[in-house]
């Protein structure tokens, strides 16, 4: 065993039965038949019509104070992955090493026991680690002043709000030292300032040498915390590498559905239907149907619609939101805060939406697309479309600049004058 190894994963699979009750066989005769009919449905990989392979031959190593991200589309399997490292199911084949005192969070609360009050859970949490009261009683004042939960400390958790909850989760989590820290997407649970508290702590325990195993959507993070990233698909690891790399082919193969323009055939979208987004079409103030927008210029993006059954949708606000391929965003564009909501639409229609003078650099960016009547979400589409943006002039002095982020309107003004000349 190498000592600078803290996980080591070796040709780990998961099965799931999905679908069906385990039947009860009364007699010999029926377990045969039920036998036979299981076998005439099975796969070459073991398989049956019934099964489900949530991870499949997964191989990985994880070295000590290493950081690694694990990302991948909902249903991918990284959740089960960490199920497994953290001893709560088994998996069906192959083997997982840990070497080390794990610490999980895997979702809001994990470990908690509801009736015991957030102290009493702190020092729950510390002895499932192995640590004992004076290592505890050594950390819980910073415990609880990172989940600010000083009012409650005595109050049953049950009767916390999902925002204390999940404060205190990760406060214990991440403050009793745990040599290996497995996390999962539970930081959305929080507001964005908690957010911003969680990975600043993350990052202050890596640098102290632990082991993360961290499972996230959210690529900014991911680069920014993890030298190293797995890409979970279908259950096996499609790449294994630097995280800038990893993020980039997941985000250009297996995040975006597609580039194309027609909406009407998108599966994967939220909802209650009353209006749907049916097309987008990007194109500038001179070429409408450009395809791709300039730098500086004024640029449009035509929204069709369209009504279920060809009803009259009323009050409709449409809005849009651009984002950089990490997920970052840069502009909403919502018909509500200009107060240019749609006041009605009969069957089908379109709108379009103009941006003065560009501000994005040169690159490729994602749209998402909403639709609301009467502030319920109607039509709610991820990465409904790619546009590219070119090049452009932005300031109009003939000079096309290597831009750097965004772009702005400014000026400059100059007193020539010397320094002695203005002091006299």
């Amino acid at each position: 065993m190498d000592s600078d190894i803290a996980i080591r994963v070796d040709g780990l699979s998961k099965q799931y039965r999905i679908g069906r009750r385990q039947e009860r066989h009364d007699t010999l005769r029926d377990a045969i038949v039920a036998g036979a009919k299981s076998f005439g449905r099975r796969d070459r990989d073991g398989s049956t019509d019934d099964t489900l392979w949530a991870l499949k031959d997964v191989s990985f190593e994880v070295k000590r104070g290493e950081v690694v991200g694990v990302i991948g589309r909902n249903g991918a399997g990284k959740s089960t992955l960490l199920k497994i490292l953290s001893r709560i199911t088994e998996p069906t084949a192959g083997r997982a090493e840990i070497h080390g005192r794990v610490g999980s969070l895997l979702e809001v609360g994990t470990g908690f026991h509801l009736e015991l009050t957030g102290r009493e859970n702190i020092y729950l949490n510390g002895a499932i680690l192995g640590m004992r009261r004076v290592e505890i009683e050594r950390k819980f004042d910073e415990i609880v002043a990172f989940a600010e939960i000083e009012k409650f400390l005595d109050t049953p958790v049950k009767r916390y709000s999902s925002g204390m909850y999940v404060r205190l989760a990760f406060a214990v989590a991440a403050h009793l030292e745990p040599e290996i820290l497995l996390v999962n997407e539970v930081l959305a649970v929080g507001d964005a300032q908690f957010q911003k508290k969680c990975l600043g702590k993350m990052g202050e325990v890596a640098k102290k040498g632990r082991t993360v195993l961290f499972v996230s959507h959210n690529m900014t993070a991911i680069m920014a915390l993890c030298s190293r990233s797995l890409l979970v698909d279908a259950g096996r690891i499609a790449r294994n590498g630097e995280s800038h790399d990893v993020v980039q082919t997941y985000l250009e193969n297996f995040q975006i559905v597609s580039a194309q323009r027609n909406l009407r055939e998108r599966q994967d979208r939220d909802g209650d239907g009353v209006i749907r987004v049916t097309s987008l079409c990007f194109g500038t103030s001179n070429n409408p149907q450009s395809g791709f927008w300039m730098t500086g210029q004024d640029s449009i993006v035509d929204i069709g619609y369209e009504c279920c059954g060809g009803r009259t949708c009323r009050n409709i606000e449409i809005a849009l939101g651009i984002r950089k391929f990490d997920q970052t965003r840069l502009l909403y564009l919502g018909s509500k805060v200009v107060r240019q909501d749609l006041e009605y639409v009969t069957g089908a229609g379109s709108s379009s939406c103009a941006i003065r003078r560009l501000p994005l650099e040169p690159g490729r960016y994602l749209v998402n697309v909403e639709l609301k009547q009467n502030g319920i979400i109607a039509d709610h589409v991820e990465s409904a479309g790619v546009v590219d943006v070119a090049d452009g002039d932005y300031y109009g002095t003939g000079v096309v600049w290597p831009y750097s982020g965004f772009l702005c309107d400014y000026s400059w003004s100059h007193d020539s004058r010397s320094a002695d000349a203005a002091g006299r």
